[in-house]
């Protein structure tokens, strides 16, 4: 339980990714970590785009980025109601600040694109948001996992093991 007292938060709203919030959530509770879901409102149930039901556990006005070791940021279109929420952005900008691992794959880039902790650094997405990650400043790769720092990006579910480990791996570092 190399996480055991580490606490993660995951963000969620309406149609995020289903296997991208709840993969790497399982694996780094596996790990002994308390992953908490963070959402526009506490306790609603939000709906991935499949249909898998996700509720939250505290509101984004509950969230302390000194209070968490991490966050996750699952795809889908989710992300595009995220990156609306001025708490959202202040959290990811004091995590990153603090050095603390920030996990993103697909379209979840779009959440570090309006926070704009991209400059310089490297990372991946879904090909198709790669225009909005390189005019945020980033280098970005086609590969299943790019590692920059406390930033632990990837493209896309098929790429969700070497992701969730990876994640993992940063988050035990730290």
């Amino acid at each position: 339980m190399r996480l055991d007292g580490k606490q993660v938060i995951c963000l969620v709203d309406e149609e995020f990714e289903d296997l991208e919030l709840w993969y790497p959530i399982y694996r780094t509770r596996e790990e002994g970590a308390v992953v908490l879901l963070a959402g526009p409102e506490k306790g609603k149930t939000y709906t991935g785009k499949y249909g898998v039901p996700a509720a939250a556990d505290i509101s984004f006005d509950e969230m302390d980025a000194a209070a968490c070791d991490g966050l996750l940021v699952p795809g889908g279109w989710a992300p595009d109601k995220l990156r609306r929420y001025p708490k959202v952005l202040q959290l990811v900008r004091e995590l990153d600040a603090a050095g603390k691992p920030i996990g993103q794959i697909c379209h979840a880039g779009w959440v570090l694109v309006s926070a704009k902790i991209l400059q310089g650094r490297k990372v991946t997405s879904t090909p198709g948001i790669r225009d909005d990650m390189e005019n945020a400043g980033a280098v970005w790769l086609d590969e299943a996992v790019v590692v920059d720092g406390n930033l632990v990006s990837s493209r896309r579910p098929p790429d969700l093991p070497p992701y969730a480990k990876a994640f993992c791996d940063v988050l035990a570092s730290r």
